[in-house]
């Protein structure tokens, strides 16, 4: 029987995420600045909510976390049967933008982290390597069409194409058409 979960639609709460994380690990905001390259000062700004990071900020400190974006942005409740809502799935915004996450899935008990991206017109996204280095990605376009550069290659996807990314690769991924492009990010551990 399933169970379902209700929580109204909210924010992801990008600050506690990037703090619980960076003291799980017993780190100070000095070392993961050092680990991440991202300035002691922008850290400390995110760890507050005085400062929303975007997207490459985000990658940075995920990397060097150790972390995939979505389980540095999400507290995973282990709810195997659980019914969410489609309203219910938290979501983040990148400031500079306007690119919009929204988990589908990212728990202890299921081995795949599944997330609802949508890339407004003319917006660009990069991510560095470091983000991909010890997990499997698969993107699944599901509306419009996406740009996606790996490294040196670049794919040219539309709606029902999916590409399974190789070895890490610093990535862009661009909507260079009028309309938004909806995809879903699966990610699997090594």
């Amino acid at each position: 029987m399933s169970q379902i979960v209700d929580k109204p639609p909210q924010e992801v709460d990008v600050a506690a995420c990037v703090k619980v994380a960076r003291e799980q690990r017993g780190w100070s905001g000095a070392q993961l600045a050092a680990a991440s390259g991202v300035s002691r000062a922008m850290i400390d700004r995110i760890e507050r909510g005085a400062s929303s990071p975007t997207a490459l900020v985000l990658g940075k400190l995920s990397a060097a976390l150790g972390l995939t974006i979505s389980s540095l942005l999400s507290r995973p409740v282990d709810v195997p049967a659980a019914v969410v809502r489609d309203g219910e799935r938290a979501t983040w915004t990148d400031p500079s933008t306007g690119y919009r996450r929204r988990q589908v899935v990212a728990s202890p008990a299921f081995p795949v982290d599944v997330t609802e991206v949508v890339l407004p017109p003319g917006a660009s996204v990069s991510y560095p390597a470091g983000s991909f280095s010890f997990t499997r990605h698969l993107i699944w376009v599901l509306d419009g069409t996406l740009t996606f550069r790996e490294g040196d290659a670049v794919h040219e996807l539309a709606a029902g194409d999916r590409l399974i990314l190789g070895a890490a690769a610093d990535c862009d991924y661009r909507n260079e058409s009028d309309r938004d492009c909806r995809y879903c990010v699966l990610v699997a551990p090594l």
